[in-house]
Parts: structure tokens; sequence; C-alpha cells
């Protein structure tokens, strides 16, 4: 039988992509998975048990749009203590992750054309999704406290200049990824106050926020806002499992309205039903053991980058978070190499796969969520001789 044919009728920004499985090199800080032995597997299946109990026969219905109400009312509640917002269950929309949320925002918001910013270097993820949807994305620069204000405020004005939209700033404030820092409180206000100026709205994505394990939170850019001027997500993945994907925005009422327009349906009642009930018992002392066992692996990271690199490389000390930022000298190929090296045992991200003008081939992220303590120190090891074999620190 002939082969139905296809060609002409696909959509005009439908990307031509191959989904293959998943690759994993023998030491894997491509990736930013979690701690396999912190995902709390007992207690999430008690919680389920206890769930289904009590309303497991409401599965008969489908869900709401905006997503299980107890679950945005546990969220609510988090999101007034520990971000210092103040929202209510109305004001939140569950998703399938805080991809989701992120993409329902970039549909609501965006036309092609439109300019998006985003920090120099950003999740490619979230990049990869404002390109498919027409947006032009421009990297906005920054320092170690968070986007520099005064390169913010150029940036719009020379966009604006020549005749193009911006339509907001995307940010990851604290433990940004993949550089890893934490934006100071001034700089989030003057951020905003910037972006407020030129009619720009703020979307922050606050999904690592709760990966603390060193330092002082600082509350978010949403808290320092009244006027509705800022959209907030956040995610499930991080602190449960990226496989139960589940996230959140937090958005004004004529933004969710057109935001839930490109959502198919409710999120899994099934997740959200375990999700809720375990959060409601356990959900601060789940973080601080994931903290704990974060730590120890993001010091084993530094200490070993310390070891084998010693002068010949610099790398941030994030202080939460799943990512070491590791910077090679200027000339140095990590984006080249990246291929050569996982075939040899070692996968990294490089800097130009999150630089929106192509940036970075210097530059890489280095994930230890996954990994044992023992394993991210041997990996950086077999790294540094990885590169010293491949004449890598020679330049």
């Amino acid at each position: 039988m002939t082969q139905f044919n296809y060609d002409g009728l696909f959509a005009d920004n439908a990307p031509v992509t191959t989904r293959a499985a998943n690759r994993h090199a023998r030491y894997d800080f491509a990736v930013a998975y979690p701690d396999p032995d912190t995902l709390p597997l007992d207690g999430l299946a008690d919680a389920l048990r206890v769930a289904l109990e009590r309303e497991g026969r409401d599965l008969a219905y489908y869900p709401v749009a905006a997503g299980y109400p107890p679950l945005r009312e546990l969220v609510a509640d988090k999101l007034r203590r520990d971000r210092q917002m103040d929202v209510s269950a109305d004001d939140i929309v569950l998703t399938s992750g805080s991809g989701e949320a992120i993409n329902m925002l970039i549909q609501a918001l965006t036309n092609p054309g439109d300019v998006l910013l985003t920090e120099e270097y950003v999740y490619l993820g979230t990049m990869r999704q404002m390109r498919l949807w027409g947006a032009e994305v421009v990297g906005v620069k920054c320092d170690g406290d968070g986007i520099i204000p005064e390169a913010l405020d150029e940036t719009i004005q020379a966009q604006t200049a020549a005749g193009k939209r911006v339509k907001f700033l995307y940010t990851i404030p604290t433990f940004q990824n993949p550089l890893g820092w934490t934006m100071t409180l001034e700089r989030r206000q003057r951020t905003l106050e910037v972006c407020g100026r030129h009619g720009v709205p703020v979307l922050e994505d606050d999904c690592y926020v709760d990966l603390r394990f060193e330092g002082e939170d600082v509350t978010s850019i949403h808290s320092q806002d009244d006027s509705g001027q800022v959209l907030y997500v956040g995610s499930m993945s991080k602190i449960i499992a990226p496989g139960v994907r589940m996230g959140y925005l937090v958005a004004p009422e004529a933004v969710r309205q057109r935001a839930v327009s490109f959502k198919s349906g409710g999120v899994n009642q099934f997740a959200a039903l375990a999700i809720a009930e375990y959060l409601r018992n356990n959900m601060y002392e789940h973080i601080d053991d994931e903290n704990r066992a974060l730590r120890v692996k993001r010091d084993a990271m530094l200490a070993a980058l310390g070891e084998h690199f010693g002068s010949r490389a610099q790398w941030s000390r994030p202080e939460g978070g799943l990512y070491v930022w590791l910077t090679m000298p200027e000339g140095t190929d990590l984006a080249g190499f990246q291929e050569q090296s996982f075939r040899e045992g070692v996968g990294y991200y490089n800097g130009t796969m999150f630089s929106p003008e192509g940036n970075g081939a210097n530059l890489a992220r280095l994930c230890f969520g996954h990994p044992t303590a023992e394993t991210v120190a041997e990996g950086i090891a077999e790294l540094a001789a990885i590169f010293e074999r491949n004449g890598i620190f020679s330049g």
C-alpha cells in the first residue's frame, strides 16, 4: 500500500526532530536529574492510598482546568509562607510541569517576531519553546548578582528603537540555570523597576527555589510587585520528582484566561492526589533531607574541581540548585569537544546551548544532582583526564 504523504500539511513552525531515548554517559553531568535516593517513593505510595480511599471515586470525573483545588490551596499557602506572595488558590493553575506553564504563557503573549528577553545564558528548554512560537530571543548581560539593570535598560531601548516589540523578560532569579547565582534583592527590585518603566512584564521562574542548602533566602520578585506585572511559575519536579510532571503558574485573571486556552485540560488527578496528600504532611522534612544530600554532592564536585582542574579553570560555587558553571580559558572549544567527551565517558552541556547568541564555547554546565558523591568525584577526575589526553587543557 502506498504511504500517505504529509508533505505540505505540516504547520510552518513544526520542527523536524527525532526523539531518541535519553543517552547517558558513564559519568552524566549533562542533565539535571535529582537524587534518586531521596525520592519519597514509600511516602507517595502511602499518601496515594489514603487519598484514593477518601476521594478516589472522583477520578470518574474529568479534572477542572485549573487543577485539583486542594493542591492549589497547598501551593498558595506555601507561596505565602516561603515567597511572601499574596495569592490565593484562584490565582493558580496547575500544569504538566513548569515547562507547560512557561509554554502556555509564551503562546498567550507572543506573536512571531516579538522579542523575549532572558539572561545571557538561559535554560535551553525555555529558549527552544520561545523560538518554536516565532520569538526572537535576546540575552541580557549578567554578573554574579544577576541581571545588570543598566544592560537591561539599554537592551530594551535598543530593541524598541529597532522597531521591535519586547513582550516580556524571562528570568530564573534563584539558582539560575545554568549560571547558578541567586539574584540579590536590590537587583530584583531594579529589574522590576526597569521593566515597569518600559511596560515589560516579568516572567519569574522559581522552579529551583526550594533547593537551598546554604545562605539566606531572597524573596520573590513577585512579592515586590502589586500591579500584576510579574508572572510566576514553579514546579514539583525538584522537590518530588520530574516524573510526576506537576508545575503551576500564577498570573492575573486576564492572563490566566488566555493561557488556559492553550491547555488541553486539567492535570493528572491521580498524581495530584498523591502529591497533595504527601506534601501536606511531609513537605519541609523531605526538602531538608533532599538538600542535605545535594550539599554533599555539590561539595564533592567543588573539591574535585579544585583537585583536578586547579588554576586551569574557574567555576561557580552555588548556594543551592543543581549546577556548577565551569569556565575554561577563552579559545577552549568545549562545544566542539562535547560529543567526544561523551563517547569517552563524561557528559556535559556546553555554554553555546544556553546562549541566545550562540556564545560560550569555553563554558560548560555540570549537574551534580543525580550521581552519588563518590561518582561525582570520580567523574570530575575522569573529565580532567579526558581533557588532558585530548589537549583541551593546553588550548
